[in-house]
């Protein structure tokens, strides 16, 4: 049986010492979820609370929990943080909540990354309460982690949030689902990322992401992000955004001539197979307005069951994109999960 790092031979409560090991980048993810109501949820995404401005509160509050963590957690050591992010998605009647942490150092940040999750959520609570005093904060739990001499962890995918029974539960019958009872909320699920070094460095503002998420959001998407990387970074990023096999994932930014541009090649890189009537046609409306377009270089396709499109890093780009994949989405999805139709017009 492995032994506990923070108790001693004499089962006393010690800090670890760390001194030993070596620096390396550790990076950790964690998230959680606020069960709230429908009501709660549209008004969030609305920014119609009492409370204004909600997600942007709960996500400062996320950053500055990780930050404390060494004072809110006894046996934690203090780290220098490089980076916190905290965003948010929605269901029907849920806030999602993902932090990830990095740090270059002797021990993880998966301590930060749960508390940032925590303190959010908590924060999440307080905004909401006067709508729905009984929203639960539920599921906080580490996701994945990289760096020290364990290298990379993942949470197995059978070990997701746990359902906490109340005395009001009661037990339903078991019955086989077929994939046409799953509803369509259930089955639309997209990731909005950015690939943009100021963005993730905060000296620039991303205009673009929050464009997507909205509009997914509006044709029925669960969304998770804008999930903001660094462009030398991106790869880390398209493998962030794969990592619950969400239906659809939308980059945009990094398809230029840059030397710092690496979206496609990066892309290409988890793709099976290529979409390039997709590229071609959102390179092309762009074009038609602004010549310039044609430079993007941006690809699409499938990793897996996921369609994973590039979006030039401009408002202008993004709406060009927007554009060309309104009409195509639901049938191209259809046919990404089996169904759809091939009928010649």
């Amino acid at each position: 049986m492995s032994e506990l790092s923070h108790v001693d031979r004499e089962g006393r409560a010690r800090m670890v010492d760390v001194s030993a090991k070596s620096d390396t980048t550790r990076i950790a993810v964690a998230a959680g979820e606020l069960c709230t109501t429908a009501e709660v949820v549209a008004l969030v995404r609305a920014d119609d609370m009492p409370k204004a401005d909600v997600l942007s509160t709960a996500r400062i509050a996320g950053i500055a929990g990780a930050k404390k963590t060494s004072e809110l957690i006894p046996l934690c050591h203090q780290l220098a943080l490089s980076s916190v992010k905290v965003e948010f998605g929605f269901t029907q009647d849920t806030i999602t909540i993902e932090a990830s942490a990095k740090t270059k150092g002797p021990t993880g940040v998966e301590m930060e990354a749960l508390t940032a999750v925590a303190v959010a959520g908590l924060t999440l609570h307080d905004m909401v309460k006067a709508v729905d005093p009984a929203a639960t904060l539920n599921g906080v739990r580490l996701l994945t982690k990289e760096g020290g001499k364990h290298g990379h962890w993942e949470r197995p995918a059978d070990q997701g949030p746990v359902d906490i029974p109340t005395l009001a539960d009661e037990p339903e019958p078991t019955e086989d689902i077929s994939p046409e009872q799953i509803s369509e909320s259930d089955q639309r699920s997209a990731v909005v990322l950015v690939a943009s070094t100021g963005a993730a460095c905060g000296t620039r503002v991303d205009t673009t992401g929050p464009v997507l998420a909205e509009w997914l959001g509006g044709l029925g998407f669960s969304v998770r992000g804008p999930l903001i990387y660094a462009d030398a970074e991106i790869d880390i990023g398209l493998a962030d955004a794969l990592r619950f096999e969400p239906s659809l994932v939308i980059s945009t930014g990094g398809t230029g001539a840059s030397p710092t541009d690496a979206t496609p090649e990066a892309t290409l890189a988890v793709l099976d197979r290529e979409l390039p009537g997709v590229a071609e046609a959102i390179r092309q409306r762009g074009t038609a307005k602004f010549p310039l377009a044609a430079l993007s270089r941006g690809v699409a396709g499938l990793a897996g069951r996921s369609v994973v499109v590039n979006l030039p890093g401009s408002p202008g780009g993004v709406k060009d994109g927007m554009a060309v994949l309104e009409p195509l989405l639901d049938h191209l999805l259809a046919q990404v999960a089996g169904g759809g139709h091939h009928d010649n017009k």
